[in-house]
């Protein structure tokens, strides 16, 4: 109920905001909601890592990465494929591609995320909000809508959206991590399954929220955004304030999962999701099955290896 509501009103203040302020749907959709949406994340992953719990702020981060585009992406194409912008796709591309790289040199290189790493995610975060300030995305204005004057409801109706979002969203979390670990799951899995889910729920109803309102652009804005947020602030945060060592719960064939598995599969279903739209500028349906049955899989194999 919280994050139906809180979806619903997060949706409603963000897109009056975006006409009232003559501020394109996806520029708010990849800023100002995918912080919003992205703020469980940063809540879970920070403390986790300041309480020790290392592997469930680096499960989420990269799990909550491939949730955002493998399923609620995924379901999101899947239900409505359409066109996708070039343009406003290939800036926060490029600033995950660059995240990415980090990220996966303190993985494969140095086997630990220590804070000169948390403090360079946390300056792309930064270069990335700048750049959109001073140099906006063109392209995919919206018309203003004058039938409803700019107010307080509107700034009333994003905060207390985004609260409700995050309490029911926090809600989850904690009970399917409880009963995960009653079940003698180990936390690397918490965190790239339960807590990434859960975490993603405000980003998955605000997606589905954004498709029955029709402003389908405020989606793909928001989860595009928050992949990129997962990586530079949820990941730069947390490992700022406690850096940690690469989880080394599973293998798979003598190796860390979370290099043969886990980093792989976060890369590859963003390239699914972002290729075809900076190449053909559109997204499929099949696209959309694609990514979710390697959701489907890649959560299967987290239970049985």
């Amino acid at each position: 109920m919280f994050l139906i509501k809180g979806g619903d009103w997060f949706v409603y203040g963000a897109v009056s905001l975006a006409q009232k302020m003559k501020i394109p749907e996806f520029i708010i959709g990849a800023t100002v909601v995918s912080i919003g949406t992205t703020l469980p994340e940063v809540m879970v992953s920070a403390t986790s890592a300041m309480t020790g719990h290392g592997e469930i702020a680096y499960g989420n981060a990269i799990g909550s990465v491939i949730c955002n585009t493998a399923l609620i992406a995924a379901l999101t194409i899947a239900i409505k494929p359409g066109k996708a912008s070039r343009q406003a796709v290939i800036r926060p591309a490029a600033f995950f591609l660059t995240a990415a790289l980090i990220y996966c040199y303190a993985a494969y290189v140095t086997g630990t995320y220590n804070r000169v790493t948390g403090i360079i995610l946390l300056t792309l975060f930064v270069a990335y909000m700048l750049s959109l300030i001073f140099f906006p995305i063109p392209g995919d204005e919206e018309e203003e809508d004058a039938s409803d004057g700019f107010g307080f409801k509107h700034i009333a109706a994003f905060v207390a959206g985004a609260a409700l979002i995050a309490v029911g969203a926090d809600l989850l979390v904690d009970n399917g991590t409880i009963i995960a670990r009653e079940l003698g799951v180990p936390e690397s899995v918490i965190g790239l399954t339960f807590v990434a889910l859960g975490t993603s729920l405000p980003e998955l109803v605000t997606a589905i929220t954004s498709l029955v309102k029709g402003h389908s652009n405020l989606s793909l804005g928001n989860i595009v955004g928050a992949n990129l947020f997962n990586l530079v602030l949820v990941s730069g945060l947390s490992i700022t304030l406690s850096p940690f060592a690469l989880p080394q719960s599973k293998l798979i064939g003598g190796m860390n999962a979370s290099l043969v598995l886990d980093i792989p599969v976060m890369l590859l279903v963003m390239a699914i999701l972002i290729l075809p739209a900076v190449i053909k500028e559109k997204l499929t349906r099949i696209q959309g099955i694609a990514l979710l049955t390697i959701y489907t899989a890649f959560i299967a194999l987290q239970f049985f290896i």
